[in-house]
C-alpha cells in the first residue's frame, strides 16, 4: 500500500479534539502495518500503482528461435505480436465512524482507539476479502461482491476465467492450455500439478520455464497437515516405506488465509489448493492489484452532534491478467492428473 494520508478540518486542532488527532492518526497507521505482514495481497498478487483511471496490461507473443543461417545467411526476419490485455480500473472504497466530544472530554481513549481499530480491521478486512474473492471465484469470468451485491470482470486476459481447462491461443498456434486441475492435494498430487505447470507455453508454444514456488490454501487443518507432511521432511515420501529423497523439501513458500473458501461441488472431505510462480506472477503481471488512491481519512466536526467525525476513502482494484502465474486445484472439479 502507497500509505495513509490524514487530513484535519480548519480550525480542528484549535478544539479539544486536536490533542486526540495524533494518537489516532499513529494507531491507524501502526493497524494497517500489522495486518498487512500476513496479508495475501502482499504474499499473491502483483501490486502496482497508477496516476491515471485505469491501466490497460498486455504482453507479447515471443520471438522466433535462433536459426543456424550458413556461412554468411541472412537474418530471420522475426517480429512480436502483441498478446491478450486486461484494463484495470480501480473501484472507489469508503467508510466513517465518529468520536463523540463525551469521550474525549472524559478522556476515554481506550474507546477511541477500538474505534480506530474497527475501521482500520474493517478497512484492511475488506481488500483482503476482494482479493480471496477472486481466488474463491475464479472459476468464473464476474462475481458479485460486497453487501451493495457489486459486480466485478475477473476474467483473465484472454476472456476465460481466470481458472479455466480451455485457455486459447492469441496467435493460434497451439491448443488450449488448462489450469484448472481436479485432484485432492498429496505428495504426488503436488508433483504432478508442478510439472503440469512447468509445461504451460506461451501462444506461439514455447516452454516458459514456470517454476512455481508458493502453496496457497485455505485455514483448514485438515490441508495444512497435508500440506506440511509432504513438504517438511527431508527423508521420505510422506505416507510410505520409501526412504528417498524427498524432493518437496524446502522448496516452498505456504500461504494460508481465513478468507479463503473450498469450491462448492468438490469431493467431499477435501480442500482447495493452488501453486503459483511468485517470480512470474511478477515479472508478467498475473494477478494485479492496482493502487490508485491510498486511505485517505479526512476528519471534522458535526455541527449537529459535536461529534469528531473520521471519513476514510480509498481507490483500489483488483483483476487477473495472465492466468499462467497461477493454477487452482479443486478436486473433482478440474482437470484430473494421472498420478
Amino acid at each position: 500500500m502507497a500509505g495513509i494520508v490524514f487530513n484535519k478540518a480548519s480550525g480542528l486542532n484549535d478544539s479539544v479534539f486536536g490533542k486526540s488527532q495524533e494518537p489516532i492518526k499513529l494507531f491507524i497507521e501502526q493497524q494497517i502495518e500489522a495486518f498487512q505482514q500476513y496479508s495475501i495481497i502482499d504474499n499473491v498478487f502483483y501490486k502496482d500503482e497508477t496516476n491515471n483511471f485505469a491501466e490497460k496490461y498486455s504482453y507479447e507473443t515471443s520471438l522466433g528461435d535462433f536459426e543456424a543461417v550458413g556461412e554468411g545467411g541472412a537474418y530471420p526476419r522475426n517480429s512480436f505480436q502483441e498478446g491478450y490485455s486486461k484494463v484495470i480500473e480501480p473501484e472507489e472504497w469508503k467508510n466513517s465512524f465518529e468520536v463523540t466530544l463525551t469521550m474525549i472530554e472524559d478522556a476515554k481513549m481506550g474507546k477511541v482507539k477500538q474505534r480506530a481499530g474497527q475501521f482500520t480491521l474493517s478497512y484492511n478486512r475488506g481488500r483482503e476479502k476482494l482479493a480471496a474473492a477472486i481466488l474463491n471465484n475464479g472459476s468464473s469470468t464476474t462475481m458479485t461482491f460486497g453487501k451493495n451485491n457489486r459486480v466485478f470482470d475477473i476474467s483473465a486476459a484472454d476472456g476465460k476465467p481466470l481458472f479455466a481447462t480451455d485457455h486459447p491461443s492469441k496467435t493460434g498456434n497451439t491448443g488450449v492450455q488448462s489450469n484448472y486441475f481436479g485432484n485432492e492435494f498429496s505428495y504426488d498430487a503436488l508433483c504432478r500439478v508442478e510439472e503440469a505447470m512447468q509445461k504451460f507455453t506461451d501462444d506461439d508454444g514455447n516452454i516458459l520455464n514456470i517454476m512455481p514456488d508458493t502453496i496457497i490454501i485455505p485455514s483448514n487443518a485438515r490441508i495444512k497437515k497435508l500440506v506440511f507432511d509432504a513438504i517438511g521432511a527431508e527423508d521420505g515420501a510422506p505416507g510410505t516405506a520409501n526412504h528417498s529423497f524427498n524432493i518437496q523439501y524446502g522448496r516452498w513458500n505456504v500461504i494460508m488465509s481465513p478468507y479463503l473458501q473450498n469450491t462448492p461441488g468438490i469431493t467431499p472431505g477435501t480442500d482447495t489448493w493452488y501453486l503459483m510462480d511468485s517470480k512470474f506472477n511478477e515479472y508478467y503481471a498475473g494477478l494485479v492489484w492496482l493502487e490508485r488512491v491510498p486511505l485517505t481519512v479526512k476528519s471534522y466536526i458535526d455541527e449537529n452532534t459535536d461529534n469528531n467525525v473520521f471519513k476514510g476513502r480509498a481507490r483500489y482494484g483488483a483483476a487477473p491478467n495472465n492466468w499462467r502465474a497461477i493454477c487452482k486445484v479443486d478436486p473433482g472439479l478440474g482437470t484430473v492428473l494421472s498420478i
